[in-house]
Parts: C-alpha cells; sequence; structure tokens
C-alpha cells in the first residue's frame, strides 16, 4: 500500500527543508505536520496544497509507487 503521508515527507527531505517550514507554508502547527506524515491516506485537498508548498508532483509520485507495487505483483 502507498503511504501518503510518508511521500510528503521525502519530498520535504529531498527539498532540505524543515518540518517548521512545511507547517509555516501549509498554515498548521507542527503537530498538525507530522500528523500528515503519519497518515497513509489524505484527503486530495492536502495532497494539492503540499504539492504547491513543495513545488513537487505529489499525485505522480504516488502513481509511480502504485505502479511499481501493481508490477510487482503481476509478476
Amino acid at each position: 500500500m502507498v503511504h501518503a503521508g510518508q511521500i510528503i515527507r521525502d519530498a520535504l527531505r529531498e527539498k532540505g527543508k524543515t518540518v517548521t517550514w512545511f507547517a509555516c507554508e501549509m498554515c498548521c502547527t507542527r503537530t498538525n505536520a507530522h500528523k500528515i506524515f503519519r497518515k497513509q491516506n489524505l484527503d486530495i485537498d492536502i495532497l494539492w496544497r503540499a504539492s504547491l508548498v513543495l513545488n513537487c508532483d505529489l499525485f505522480e509520485k504516488i502513481s509511480e509507487k502504485l505502479s511499481a507495487q501493481n508490477s510487482v505483483e503481476l509478476s
């Protein structure tokens, strides 16, 4: 299963940004940012906002992971 919160956290690390920066940009607290990272399933609105904040297509990253999983399952 794809873990959307982990994908956001990985993208944040790739950008070299802090959780505090992410929380500020998302207009939430650090605690809420960590809650986002722990969630496997997220609302499209949160994914969209995080994509904009991180300047990264998180939907594409999720799609790539799903495709990779399906390839393994079909083998």
